[in-house]
């Protein structure tokens, strides 16, 4: 049976790094009362996240026709600029994500599963049974929380290198080998 680690509307849920940009680690980290539980992922992850919480949002705000929960933007009063709680004690590596909409309790429910190893998925796929992870991330947000959580996330996500202006990839400090400058360096 697996670690679960339930967030049934946390007093706070954000995605946030560590770090210099170019080298940073990303987290997803929620907290109720003392208990703080943070998972490690993949920027891309993070990015991908927000934009399907937010997705989903704005379909439920067009099927409701503006008058149910879902807010159209995160409220201000609801937005978290703040760092990560400390100390970060990674719980796991994101791997699978799920998200959904719990129409009876009107909350957005996002699941983390671990990064799996891929000897374990091999002997998996041989044995033909699907591996129940080790541990598990569950999250229940409000529309409100959830629009407040992808708003946080984007900013995190842009707040990296800025990228070049001619090839697109990110900037060093000290620059980059442009590929469009045929391996002359641009500062």
């Amino acid at each position: 049976m697996p670690v679960v680690h339930r967030y049934d509307q946390p007093e706070r849920f954000v995605a946030g790094t560590v770090g210099p940009p170019g080298q940073r680690t990303f987290f997803l980290q929620a907290r109720s009362g003392n208990r703080i539980t943070s998972i490690s992922l993949e920027k891309q992850q993070v990015a991908v996240l927000a934009e399907r919480v937010d997705g989903l949002l704005d379909d439920l705000l067009r099927a409701e026709g503006g008058a149910g929960p879902v807010p159209a933007v995160a409220p201000v009063t609801m937005e978290d600029s703040s760092p990560l709680e400390q100390p970060i004690e990674e719980e796991f590596r994101a791997g699978t994500m799920t998200l959904a909409w719990d129409g009876e309790t009107e909350r957005v429910v996002i699941e983390v599963f671990p990064i799996e190893e891929s000897e374990s998925i091999v002997e998996d796929l041989i044995e033909d049974e699907t591996p129940e992870p080790d541990e598990l991330f569950v999250v229940s947000l409000t529309p409100a929380a959830a629009r407040a959580f992808t708003k946080r996330a984007q900013a995190v996500v842009a707040a990296g290198r800025p990228p070049c202006q001619f090839c697109g990839n990110p900037l060093d400090p000290a620059g980059h080998l442009c590929p469009r400058a045929n391996g002359f360096r641009r500062r």
